[in-house]
């Protein structure tokens, strides 16, 4: 059976690739996919076959798609919403035309288990779902934890900062993205959870943002203070003015909606799937977040902090 990883040269696509290369017996045929065609020779010396993959050319992902069992459909990186919902249905019209046999989606862990979360990204991923429910294709949705990797783009922290302002705080259940892409790999091969069409993996512990804060805090030797800020107009209004990273007022209206549903818990669900997958206990966020500063001597970054080249 040929398996196909979209997004590979992605955080989460690559570590999902790489697990599945090292577990694989070599005879297997495991093929990565990018919109790149020149990230080809370095899949290619490690013995893994490429296809070229837009998700913006219906015909590169039809030929892309050729013969392939199963689907690893990594989500668009856009915070386009518009964008995004075209690239994702011209992916499942393409996998419906080429016959996949199944699909496994990574989607976001907002509102656990349920359909009802606000959070404007999330609406994207929701209508994901509900285009692969009506394609007829069998699919599994594996709605990823938040990456415990990406916590500096939720404080709109920088090495430098002394103050954090948020329009709301909540619990998050962090988890590793390595281990998020290992256990995608252990779905994928063992076909455990073919059956369900949302399964879940999030972190084994939820902090909330200000005791994120704290653990930077003392992590760094610096101090650190969470500042509330009352209203969405306003916290867009400070942010623009002062963000280090230089993201666009747009990047922070549609963040609004981010703080809101964290405030009702949306990002706070704590499943013990992403442990039972493993086979071991998953590593605790706020474990990871101290190792990446201690590792860093408290200057970690994150890429999607800043502003795109």
């Amino acid at each position: 059976m040929q398996i196909l990883i979209t997004g590979a040269t992605g955080g989460l696509g690559a570590s999902v690739l790489s697990h599945l290369h090292s577990v694989l017996p070599p005879t297997s045929t495991l093929i990565a996919s990018s919109s790149r065609p020149s990230t080809a020779p370095s899949f290619i010396a490690r013995g893994i076959k490429f296809r070229h993959a837009d998700y913006s050319d219906p015909a590169t992902l039809r030929a892309a798609f050729t013969s392939i069992g199963k689907l690893l459909f990594v989500s668009s990186n856009t915070f386009d919403n518009a964008l995004r919902t075209t690239q994702h249905r011209n992916v499942i019209e393409a996998a419906k035309a080429a016959g996949v046999g199944h699909i496994y989606y990574t989607s976001l862990a907002f509102g656990g288990h349920t359909d009802t979360s606000q959070i404007n990204v999330m609406a994207a991923h929701l209508a994901t779902e509900a285009m692969l429910r009506t394609s007829g294709l069998r699919f599994t949705s594996v709605r990823e934890g938040v990456y415990a990797e990406a916590f500096p783009l939720f404080l709109d922290w920088y090495p430098g900062t002394e103050v954090v302002q948020l329009p709301g705080d909540g619990p998050m259940a962090f988890a590793s993205r390595a281990e998020l892409g290992e256990a995608t790999a252990n779905l994928m091969l063992s076909g455990e959870f073919d059956g369900q069409e949302v399964v879940l993996l999030s972190g084994p512990w939820a902090l909330t943002l200000s005791e994120v804060a704290k653990i930077v805090a003392e992590e760094t030797g610096r101090p650190l203070r969470v500042e509330i800020v009352e209203g969405g107009e306003e916290y867009v209004r400070r942010k623009v003015e002062g963000d280090v990273g230089r993201k666009s007022e747009f990047f922070f209206r549609s963040r609004v909606s981010w703080y809101e549903g964290i405030e009702k818990g949306d990002a706070g669900t704590m499943s013990g799937t992403l442990r039972e997958v493993l086979g071991r206990e998953p590593r605790d966020g706020g474990d990871v977040i101290r190792g990446l500063l201690r590792e860093s001597k408290g200057e970690y970054t994150w890429h999607q902090n800043y502003k795109k080249a």
